[in-house]
């Protein structure tokens, strides 16, 4: 969603929004080129797999928008565009309907009414996926155990179990292991740093380059005890405002008038960026969905393991493979 505004903004918010979303020294026309052509892949990945990725523009009626920022994203983000009369409370039901048919159900309710009268478009991305692990797990395997919370407090979970061949890595502070879906294009990482390491500081302290060494250090161990908890994740409806702000997208949310966005239209900027996200993880696989909203206003070295028990705080990545793309990113701190 903040791509598809991106296309719209201008001088320093342009800049800014570059900076935040990792689109510096990279043209414009090829930040759009490349969504589309990754669109395209996600959706033929796996076909034992259910991926879904919807664009939207709503529009509050009678505005006028450029068209040309209109037709990029119907052309690069298969956007669908529409115009409604925002001081109808239906608008709100007919926005939320939609996010929950794009999540098929998992996130029913995103924005809720009265719409400001200020704002005049959301633009909205929803993202669905449910995959069958390769090698799933036997429920009858799954057992009540222990889970050493980030609290402190321990918690009973249940704790899925399986023995077999799995992509594994032992790094300096952490172990790492790959659970494949479906016919082994998409997978989950499952990063779990070690016993005394703090699971916020070892995410604050992660890089892109760390990431890429993890996945290429993973391989193929035989007979790794794996125990891995059921869980069901829901981050709740949060803005992402002051987080965007410390990237360096200020301008963007201007509301002193510094705000460009003259690519859609005069006098806009970003008021709010929402997000929330689902996760269900269990022994058949995962499903996950998530939805970000953008409101603008007018302004004013391996080592094979026995066992990879997950008893505590960890960090998960639902990747397309064939692509590098994360889908998803979570920490759980407790269950």
């Amino acid at each position: 969603a903040l791509t598809m505004a991106y296309n719209g903004a201008e001088g320093e918010t342009k800049a800014g929004m570059e900076k935040a979303l990792g689109y510096t020294g990279i043209d414009r026309a090829l930040v759009n080129d490349s969504y589309k052509k990754l669109i395209s892949n996600l959706k033929n990945i796996d076909k034992s797999i259910s991926l879904n990725i919807g664009n939207s523009i709503w529009i509050k009626e009678g505005e006028l928008i450029n068209k040309e920022f209109i037709s990029t994203n119907e052309k690069n983000f298969s956007a669908e565009v529409s115009s409604l009369d925002f001081s109808e409370s239906a608008s709100v039901d007919t926005i939320n309907d939609w996010i929950k048919d794009e999540t098929k159900g998992k996130i029913e309710k995103m924005l809720t009414g009265p719409i400001d009268p200020d704002i005049i478009m959301y633009l909205i991305n929803a993202i669905y996926f449910k995959g069958e692990w390769s090698k799933q797990f036997d429920p009858k395997k799954t057992i009540d155990s222990d889970f050493f919370a980030y609290n402190g407090n321990t918690i009973i979970v249940e704790m899925m179990s399986r023995s077999d061949d799995y992509k594994y890595a032992k790094g300096e502070d952490y172990k790492a292991i790959r659970l494949p879906y479906g016919e082994d294009k998409t997978s989950m990482h499952v990063i779990l740093p070690d016993e005394g390491i703090d699971i916020n500081e070892f995410i604050n302290n992660m890089t892109t380059e760390q990431w890429n060494d993890i996945r290429g250090s993973l391989r193929k161990t035989n007979d790794v005890n794996l125990k891995l908890p059921k869980f069901k994740l829901e981050y709740g409806i949060k803005s992402l405002n002051e987080s965007l702000k410390a990237l360096g997208m200020e301008k963007a949310f201007g509301e002193d008038g510094t705000a460009d966005f003259s690519g859609i239209r005069e006098d806009l900027l970003i008021s709010d960026v929402l997000h929330k996200a689902v996760i269900e993880v269990n022994e058949e696989g995962s499903e996950a969905a998530a939805a970000t909203v953008v409101a603008m206003p007018a302004s004013a070295a391996p080592m094979e393991p026995k066992t990879f028990i997950v008893n505590r705080p960890f960090v998960f990545f639902i990747t397309d493979d064939t692509t590098g793309t994360i889908l998803f990113m979570g920490k759980v701190l407790s269950i």
